[in-house]
């Protein structure tokens, strides 16, 4: 009886179970689909972005040379990486490495352009791609073919201790705000190409130290036409406890870098414990495996690269926001996407835009599962670039002295 009982169970039983499982499954689809779009604003209209100016004949002039200021495409960061950059290509190039004072050497990558520029000039392009970043990420090398394909070269820095298989030979990697090696790498651009002017290009990370570079010392602005700065953070101590909300995703945003992090620190574990100069402890790694934030990672780690005594050091040290404004008035122009600051005052130097949709380099445009390889970002920095380097060239001689 015990197994008819069994077998009618079966019988009764069994064809139900896999509708319940489907009608589980689909539910499971459509409320991640919901967040999906909810989340990331696919369905959202695009917007232009604001726009915080002075009014001037600069800004009227970039305004009608650089359309795409005024247009603007989606913007899902978590989407950029995955589905944005398909087909990337493979910009051909070559890798320079430099000795640093401190035993550090830097690289950096060199992409000569694949034609002439517009206006005729030798035009370098300097960049600084965001937190453990370098030339090998996709962004960059879809930011570098474009340039290249508009006559310019591009520099492109590898942060310290972030590309695969090349070992410290230091005991410190990059931090939030070091400008040695980027200052490192713009001089010896200086020096190999004395025609080139030069366009500064930051990503996140990286456009708060072109920002920093500039505004340390003015002798660093020397044959600088714009600086563009996008998706940065100018102060990291002010920036910390909007990195901790869950607003638009932040905080697991934040939980993401930090994981990243602290696979790129382990990785060098070897190097970082084994020279005698160092300030990195083994109870200091030790403390990165529990760290869910990069504040954690900072305070446990990167700010004793550098010798500060506590974490509020480190962010008021190594942020550009107490030398912004040396560059800002000295710089061409300068150009920010960056949801995180307040307004900035407004300069006769300074465009500041500031896009509609939330993300972090993440400006695809194109259809949710097949997005264009070259985004709004990549399109509308060398439109930008191309307008200031026409205005340099075209403006009168007592503007430029001016």
């Amino acid at each position: 009886d015990s197994a008819q009982l069994k077998e009618g169970s079966v019988h009764t039983f069994g064809p139900e179970l896999p509708a319940i499982f489907d009608g589980m499954k689909l539910a499971a689809v459509a409320t991640l689909l919901y967040i999906i779009v909810r989340c990331l604003n696919l369905k959202s209209p695009t917007a232009p972005p604001k726009i915080t100016y002075q009014d001037t004949p600069l800004s009227h002039y970039l305004f009608i040379s650089c359309p795409l200021l005024t247009k603007d495409g989606h913007l899902q960061t978590v989407l950029y990486g995955k589905l944005g950059r398909v087909n990337t290509p493979i910009p051909c190039g070559v890798r320079k490495f430099l000795p640093m004072q401190d035993g550090a050497t830097a690289t950096f990558d060199l992409f000569e352009p694949l034609g002439d520029h517009s206006t005729g000039d030798d035009i370098t392009m300097v960049i600084c791609p965001g937190i453990g970043n370098h030339s090998e990420k996709s962004y960059i090398r879809t930011f570098v073919d474009h340039s290249q394909r508009q006559g310019y070269r591009c520099a492109v820095l590898n942060h310290l201790g972030a590309l695969p298989n090349v070992e410290l030979t230091s005991p410190r990697m990059f931090t939030y705000g070091c400008t040695w090696e980027f200052a490192a790498m713009v001089n010896y651009i200086k020096q190999a190409c004395p025609q080139t002017l030069l366009v500064v290009v930051g990503f996140s990370l990286g456009g708060n130290i072109v920002c920093k570079y500039l505004g340390e010392n003015c002798q660093n602005q020397d044959r600088v036409l714009c600086c563009i700065s996008v998706c940065q953070g100018y102060s990291a101590l002010s920036a910390q406890e909007t990195f901790l909300q869950w607003d638009q995703c932040r905080r697991v945003y934040n939980f993401l870098l930090a994981d990243k992090m602290k696979q790129l620190i382990l990785s060098h574990r070897s190097s970082l414990l084994g020279m005698n100069s160092s300030n990195i402890g083994d109870a200091d790694l030790s403390r990165l495996y529990t760290a869910t934030s990069l504040m954690q990672i900072d305070e446990n780690v990167m700010r004793k690269f550098h010798g500060y005594s506590s974490v509020k050091e480190y962010y008021e040290k190594e942020s550009c926001v107490h030398y912004i404004h040396k560059a800002l008035t000295s710089l061409v122009d300068h150009l920010t996407s960056e949801y995180l600051s307040s307004s900035p005052e407004k300069k006769p130097n300074v465009i500041f835009a500031l896009t509609q949709h939330g993300g972090h380099l993440g400006f695809f445009e194109g259809a949710v599962l097949f997005p264009q390889p070259l985004t709004w970002m990549d399109k509308v920095i060398v439109e930008y670039s191309d307008a200031i380097c026409h205005w340099a060239k075209n403006r009168p001689v007592h503007q430029q002295e001016a």
